[in-house]
């Protein structure tokens, strides 16, 4: 039996979108030679595996989602020989790569929907679901509920309904069918042969829902997700499955299986209470969510992210505390989105305060699971609400203080995304270059946080468990290794406090290893320990009973 490599459980993920990253030719939109010309600085920064958004030729209806060929790449993007170079620099610099497998749907331009909906006897007919009577509606399973008003659309040409949980634009794969099924493993083989680590499924929880499939049920359809592991692992040992699944703890062992299926899962609902706890100032909500996630089996793994390319979902939250999050994080209308979420990036929501910035990926990264950084978080970026839905966030990066913020020589208007060049997130203000010289600037800041993460694996791998302490505002965890472990404390609150912690454990011993400031050094077996507001300590532990 081949013996498994769980590098991904002490990974530093770093996502971002080819098009918006690094444009080398001057064309306005990014591309695989400027990112590969960037691998050094994210090499630099202690990124140790990429999560690449969509670069599939597409009419970029949603962002690249809607897919056209899943076998090459989009020529604005550069090529396939482009991508192979840079995954061997990625490779060079100890770099792994996932990429997106966006199989849920493909776009209505894609030659097997063409096919489909010009020939009813087309073998691509049946690679996508039809009524041809007048289905039932159900508005609750639209993902753009402000946007689209039905998961059916009627075609013409073709004479019936199709189904299409998104966009209309983006027709559903019928997954049932096991050419469907045969073909997505060809897609995995293509991208595996050409170096990448593994995928992130895009919308897992569609995959197996079964809806207008006639004599299919969930069950069946869920086997798949096994199938895919299987084939991931076959054809490369150490390959990975990450699974977008925003679904109620009780629905979370089906993604994980029995160390059979997916590896990862983002922690959407840790997420979303991490944002209402931070509202509230009060540790007690994010205490309850990590004590309502489910087991996960060995080779599992959590994803823990702040924000990343799609809004902030708050869809697990009640209308109440949807509110809450609102009244503090985006109390105007255009900040907000489908009625559930926010447009919005990390820094601005915070209004620029560092302290608070400092706290929640500091609190990210040492949550129990895999860091996720979007591109720009390191360096504080902005939004821009101009911008229509979700584009909001996914402006150009921000390089220097040059024109279009470095990240093009084309004229502005030529650009894919405008570059946010006016007010406090202007890219004459935040940048890679004008940061880099700052010794005390957020980026230098987060190379640390990076290199103390990884000098701390019992963060990915140890055993955790939750503390309860004296202090209201205050989350305290500990993660357990064979030698050691980390003491984590975070301040949600705007007060500084001295904390006991209530535990039977002793812990003593107590050194920082990382934190907001300099405190003074802490005398074995001391409490209450003193954190500042929003202030936060990694503390490193013998434990005598």
């Amino acid at each position: 039996m081949v013996k498994q490599n769980f590098w991904y459980k002490n990974a530093i993920i770093y996502s971002l979108d080819v098009e918006s990253f690094k444009d080398a030719n001057g064309d306005g939109v990014g591309d695989f030679a400027g990112l590969t010309q960037c691998l050094d600085y994210l090499s630099g920064l202690g990124i140790t595996c990429l999560w690449l958004l969509p670069f599939y030729p597409s009419p970029n209806r949603d962002n690249g989602y809607d897919v056209m060929d899943y076998y090459n790449v989009d020529p604005r993007l550069g090529t396939l020989g482009d991508f192979v170079q840079f995954i061997h620099k990625a490779e060079s610099q100890g770099i792994r790569v996932i990429i997106d497998l966006v199989v849920n749907h493909t776009s209505i331009e894609h030659p097997w929907f063409q096919d489909a909906r010009t020939d009813k006897n087309s073998k691509y007919r049946n690679y996508y679901v039809w009524s041809e009577k007048t289905p039932k509606n159900q508005p609750e399973l639209i993902a753009f509920p402000t946007i689209e008003d039905s998961i059916w659309e009627y075609d013409e040409q073709a004479e019936a309904y199709y189904l299409h949980h998104f966009f209309k634009e983006q027709p559903d794969l019928n997954i049932a069918n096991p050419d469907v099924q045969e073909e997505i493993c060809k897609i995995m083989g293509f991208w595996l042969e050409l170096g990448v680590s593994g995928f992130r499924i895009d919308a897992a929880p569609f995959l197996i829902k079964g809806i207008g499939v006639e004599g299919e049920n969930q069950e069946d359809l869920q086997h798949f997700l096994e199938e895919m592991r299987n084939f991931v692992i076959s054809h490369r040992t150490d390959g990975v499955l990450l699974a977008e699944a925003n679904v109620p703890p009780d629905q979370i062992p089906i993604y994980f299986g029995n160390n059979d299926r997916m590896q990862i899962l983002f922690n959407f609902l840790v997420n979303q209470s991490m944002f209402l706890a931070l509202a509230r100032q009060e540790a007690s909500t994010l205490w309850q969510s990590l004590k309502a996630l489910p087991p996960i089996p060995d080779t599992g793994e959590w994803l823990n992210f702040v924000r990343h390319h799609d809004e902030l979902t708050l869809d697990a939250l009640s209308p109440s505390e949807l509110q809450e999050v609102f009244e503090v994080f985006a109390p105007e209308e255009n900040m907000q989105i489908f009625g559930r979420g926010i447009r919005r990036r990390l820094a601005p929501m915070m209004n620029g305060n560092r302290q608070k910035i400092e706290l929640i990926y500091s609190l990210m990264m040492s949550l129990p699971g895999i860091p996720l950084w979007r591109y720009g978080e390191e360096i504080g970026m902005g939004d821009d609400l101009s911008l229509q839905g979700r584009t909001s966030v996914r402006t150009p990066m921000q390089w220097s203080n040059q024109p279009n913020g470095g990240f093009s020589n084309a004229p502005a208007e030529k650009l894919s995304q405008p570059v946010i060049s006016e007010g406090k997130y202007s890219y004459k203000l935040v940048n890679v270059c004008e940061q880099q010289r700052d010794p005390n600037s957020l980026i230098n800041w987060t190379e640390r946080l990076i290199r103390i993460r990884k000098q701390c694996p019992q963060l990915g791998q140890g055993k955790w468990h939750l503390l309860e302490t004296d202090h209201p505002s205050v989350f305290a965890h500990c993660c357990q290794g064979n030698d050691e472990s980390i003491l984590v404390l975070h301040n949600l609150g705007d007060q500084a406090c001295h904390i006991t912690l209530k535990s039977s454990e002793n812990y003593q011993y107590l050194m920082d290893v990382f934190g907001d400031q300099y405190y003074d050094p802490l005398v074995q077996g001391l409490t209450p320990i003193p954190l500042s507001a929003y202030g936060y300590r990694w503390l490193r532990v013998n434990q005598k009973n």
